[in-house]
């Protein structure tokens, strides 16, 4: 069995969890999110959107490695959500995802939650 050189990074499965809450949805990706993982939850959140989801919380507690097309995807999602008038939040980044939100500065065009708590009790009431 190939494992690879030494050192080097083999992709982990990503899964994808969404339900929908009000109007709005939570998804939730687990495991690592990289150029082999992306699609994933590109196709996840494409649905969302397209589905009206006005306001879409990506819980990130269970995110263990964001690259940047994972971090490409994200923000690609807040730009079509925010075009039908919807709009996309971040709750419970791990330290590692955070910092590379914090290098690349994409923290700062999120509402980031501390916890998917936080993030649902910010939800508008219906």
């Amino acid at each position: 069995m190939d494992r690879g050189m030494p050192g080097e990074r083999t992709p982990r499965q990503l899964t994808v969890e969404v339900r929908r809450v009000g109007t709005g949805a939570v998804v939730s990706p687990i495991g690592e999110l990289d150029h082999h993982s992306a699609g994933e939850l590109r196709e996840a959140l494409d649905a969302c959107v397209a589905d009206a989801c006005t306001r879409i919380v990506i819980d990130c507690s269970a995110l263990e490695f964001c690259d940047s097309t994972g971090l490409n995807v994200l923000l690609a999602a807040r730009m079509e959500a925010e075009a039908v008038g919807g709009e996309v939040q971040l709750a419970g980044m791990r330290p590692n995802v955070a910092r590379v939100f914090e290098i690349t500065g994409a923290g700062s065009v999120f509402v980031v939650h501390n916890s998917l708590d936080e993030a649902l009790a910010a939800l508008p009431a219906e």
